[in-house]
């Protein structure tokens, strides 16, 4: 069975996210507004119109302008939102990026809010982009992990997706991830796979964490779909590539960096999974400014 690693986090289906989508960004405002903006709200009268635009600060790919405009859209109805760029542009600093016309209210309100979610998931789709520039010329794709922020999944993989990486799995549900501690209770990594193919009622991809080369011969016995190889030795992974010879995906994983990815993928891995695109990334430098 051909691994299914791909999820529907593009431009053009974000939609599918619609009641996520809802849920997050009222869960951010309720966070951040709570009963209402104290200081806006004393300050600038009720029917007050003003126009505002994003900037980006620094160059980086654009991701998550639809979220933004949700958030904006959630304080007024009547916002009129205009996108100078596109999900997944590559922008200079300095580039506008949006303008915004309504409610001076709603736009102060929502400022912080439209910029945090922005600016993190334009962060992701930068480095992810970078990663992917490491690759040029070679098959390996870039995965993307579960170390995300707990509620932002959705928006953390989308972006990683606009930055022109891949998605793996969505979350433990969807596919079969048999690591170190799984082995250990079930004693190998034979009976652990037994077990799954005795228990699973439906078709789904199997893959298992190895450490090494005799556990990488037990996953090829066992006819799994995907072996990872965890902190393994770029010798180790040359000797895996070779004696898998095609028969199965293979997952590189395990503190892999810029600097390293390039030699990694040049083992001939298919895949190399960097938990960096979500758990520390760095937000794209993006400010609002009003005219």
């Amino acid at each position: 069975m051909e691994p299914k690693l791909e999820h529907k986090l593009t431009i053009h289906t974000m939609r599918l996210y619609k009641k996520e989508l809802n849920i997050i960004i009222n869960a951010a405002l309720k966070e951040d507004v709570g009963s209402g903006d104290i200081t806006t709200n004393l300050i600038v009268p009720r029917k007050t119109i003003s126009k505002a635009f994003l900037l980006a600060k620094e160059d980086g790919i654009i991701a998550g302008l639809p979220v933004a405009k949700g958030v904006f859209t959630k304080l007024d109805k009547k916002i009129i939102w205009k996108s100078l760029v596109k999900e997944g542009d590559k922008v200079s600093a300095g580039t506008k990026i949006a303008q915004i016309r309504g409610s001076y209210r709603a736009l102060l309100t929502g400022e912080r809010t439209a910029l945090n979610f922005l600016q993190r998931m334009s962060g992701i789709a930068t480095a992810a982009s970078k990663y992917i520039d490491q690759l040029s010329g070679l098959k390996t794709k870039i995965l993307d992990t579960r170390k995300t922020v707990p509620g932002l999944r959705v928006l953390d993989k989308y972006s990683v997706k606009i930055g022109g990486g891949t998605n793996h799995r969505m979350g433990l549900y969807d596919m079969v991830m048999i690591k170190d501690n799984h082995i250990k209770v079930s004693g190998s990594i034979t009976e652990a796979v037994r077990q799954i193919r005795k228990n699973l009622k439906r078709k789904i991809a199997i893959e298992v964490e190895t450490t090494n080369i005799n556990e990488v011969k037990e996953a090829l016995n066992a006819h799994v779909d995907i072996i990872m190889l965890d902190n393994m030795s770029l010798p180790e992974m040359k000797e895996t590539i070779a004696l898998v010879n095609n028969r199965v995906k293979v997952e590189a994983s395990g503190g892999i960096d810029l600097n390293s990815i390039r030699a990694v993928a040049e083992t001939g891995v298919d895949f190399i999974s960097v938990g960096a695109l979500t758990h520390s990334v760095k937000a794209l430098d993006i400010g609002m400014y009003f005219e």
